[in-house]
């Protein structure tokens, strides 16, 4: 048997850098490269062998291990699961930065390879730098916190384990189920050690994605299920751009007159102006949605996991004689809310119900003018806010409106928490798939900037434009300074509204005075932060790490920079001065929340008797 001698770093990236995929008979490269940041857990095993390295595999340096990571992610997603990075830290604290990323990925079922350091795995010169010791299980490492937001998770305890684990990290990473972010521990010793490997081990890997074809007793009960029913609703998730079945989409809601709803994640599936795309849905859904959600006697869920934002918590279907059907590669999400399940590739499930449906002669019992008359009306809601002009400033809606008119129609949007998310999936017009990237599965505060990065690399030939509030800007921009490094230039769109504006709305709208959310002084009178808001200049903080920077406090301010921020060739950042609360509210929606049972206040109280009287509406599922 013909052996290859190289140290267990340099025999993981020989094996990434010989990982292909094969989607539709389309053979791509499986593996990209390395985002990394190096200490003394990974600098002389993985920092060598990349140093070392001449293959295909390219390497990034990151700037915060968290913000790789979800540059990584982006990157994934935007190529929808069919490219990947991986990612490797020192022990420690450079490791743990990754665990939120490494829940953001999985959560969105997104792979991504993580690679952290370890503690020496003779355990000779222990306790080394940055090592955690429990004096009840010395197994216990840093990497161990990998473990809850994993699909796959191993330690690399001696160089030939590598094999089956570099195996396995594949077998999860290419798997559309139960892909997510995928853990190999790499104690710095064993990085380091040398191995006769097997040659056949590095020799071209093709990971066949196969499209999941239903059973036929599944579509017979599925086809039935439908053809009984007068008021069915699609919710368009994910999972419709991951099997490229956006036409698909398109054909079977076309062919019976079913409206669809888009979820976050399954926005841009549809152009917001085709007739049966209502817009959102749920808690951050769209009025015409919202409505049909309520009347509906069939929701049909395709590609989505029907979280809370999606069900308004489970109180958005409000017809006795609701039921589910789930189309989904994922048994586990199929049968969501006690539905009947489809477990199918989207674009396979649908072309087949569409073709027996057909026989069936199915229609839906929705008047055409009905439905255009809610979407006319839920279209002329948009404009209002969009043109919701303020004589003290810019409101957000107006700039999302500005914004939303400028960009091209390729352009690509991203972003992840605050108050933006809702008024995005409300009022956002996407004209084309993939378009609209949402990080709203774990809403992870920070993905924005990071995350525009990693949708540049997968796009480089469409203006990037990340959409972000200035808290969460705070929390993790790092990544601006990479883009700068490896010239993908990105567009962050930063609306100042001086502090945590969405969650001081949440928290007023339960009884609170508010507390604790906004930017602003300590007052010496209250001792609290009440007293002005900080005057924080976020384009010249752009500016000193080499970005162009703008800021904006009028509408022609906003328009002119937009047009010097396109016109640019380097990272921008333009500083949005926005009013606070001044987003778009529920329609026909709620989502729960645990308020307190006991307060002083009788505006709390009378919030906890609110949301006792709905959650006694919601469904129980």
């Amino acid at each position: 048997m013909k052996t290859i001698r190289l140290t267990m770093a340099q025999a993981l990236l020989k094996f990434l850098d010989n990982q292909y995929i094969e989607f539709d008979g389309e053979e791509r490269k499986f593996v990209q490269g390395v985002f990394g940041i190096f200490g003394h857990g990974n600098v002389t095993g993985m920092g060598e062998a990349l140093e070392t390295h001449t293959g295909g595999l390219s390497y990034i340096q990151g700037k915060n291990e968290q913000g790789m990571v979800h540059t990584a992610a982006a990157y994934a997603k935007q190529k929808n699961r069919l490219e990947i990075f991986a990612c490797t830290t020192s022990i420690g604290p450079g490791a743990l930065n990754m665990v939120p990323a490494a829940g953001t990925a999985t959560v969105n079922r997104i792979p991504v390879l993580l690679l952290p350091g370890d503690n020496f795995a003779t355990r000779q010169p222990d306790p080394v730098l940055q090592q955690i010791e429990d004096p009840t299980d010395y197994t216990i490492a840093a990497s161990d916190a990998f473990k809850p937001v994993s699909k796959y998770w191993d330690r690399i305890q001696r160089p030939e384990q590598l094999m089956t684990a570099a195996l396995n990290a594949m077998r999860v990473l290419t798997d559309p189920v139960d892909t997510g972010a995928v853990t190999l521990a790499l104690p710095q010793d064993v990085q380091s050690e040398a191995y006769d490997y097997p040659a056949e081990f590095f020799k071209k890997r093709i990971h066949y994605i196969e499209r999941r074809t239903p059973a036929s007793k599944a579509v017979e009960r599925a086809v039935k299920l439908i053809a009984r029913k007068k008021k069915p609703i699609i919710i368009a998730g994910g999972g419709v751009h991951y099997s490229f079945a956006t036409e698909q989409l398109k054909m079977f809601s076309e062919a019976f007159q079913i409206p669809v709803g888009e979820t976050q994640a399954g926005k841009s599936a549809l152009p917001w102006d085709y007739p049966l795309n209502m817009g959102s849905i749920g808690s951050t859904g769209s009025l015409a949605s919202n409505i049909l959600a309520k009347e509906a006697d069939l929701v049909i869920g395709i590609g989505t996991r029907l979280t809370d934002f999606s069900t308004s918590s489970k109180t958005a279907f409000q017809n006795p004689d609701v039921e589910f059907l789930g189309i989904n590669v994922s048994s586990f999400d199929a049968l969501k809310l006690e539905g009947q399940s489809l477990v199918s590739d989207a674009k396979v499930g649908l072309e087949i119900l569409t073709k027996e449906l057909k026989k069936q002669d199915y229609k839906t019992s929705y008047e055409e003018s009905f439905l255009q008359s809610l979407k006319e009306n839920w279209n002329a809601e948009v404009d209002k806010y969009f043109a919701d002009q303020r004589e003290e400033g810019l409101s957000q809606t107006q700039v999302l409106g500005e914004i939303n008119k400028f960009i091209d129609d390729r352009d690509v949007i991203i972003a992840a928490a605050g108050s933006l998310p809702g008024d995005l999936h409300r009022l956002w017009r996407s004209s084309n798939p993939k378009t609209y990237h949402m990080e709203y599965g774990f809403s992870c505060m920070g993905y924005e900037v990071a995350g525009a990065l990693g949708i540049k690399m997968a796009e480089e030939n469409q203006e990037v434009y990340t959409i972000v509030g200035d808290g969460s800007y705070l929390m993790l921009h790092s990544e601006l300074v990479t883009s700068l490094q490896e010239k993908k230039k990105i567009n962050i769109l930063l609306f100042d509204n001086h502090g945590f504006q969405c969650i001081h709305n949440l928290q007023r709208g339960q009884g609170s005075d508010g507390f604790g959310n906004e930017f602003r002084y300590r007052s010496q009178e209250s001792n609290r932060l009440t007293g002005d808001f900080m005057p924080i200049d976020f384009a010249a903080n752009a500016r000193s790490m080499g970005a162009k920077g703008y800021t904006v406090h009028t509408v022609e301010e906003l328009r002119e920079a937009l047009v010097q921020a396109k016109k640019e060739t380097v990272s921008t950042l333009i500083d949005i001065k926005v009013l606070p609360g001044t987003c778009t509210t529920g329609y026909e929606s709620w989502w729960r929340l645990g308020v307190a049972e006991v307060s002083t206040s009788e505006k709390v109280q009378k919030a906890y008797e609110n949301m006792e009287r709905k959650v006694a509406e919601a469904k129980k599922y």
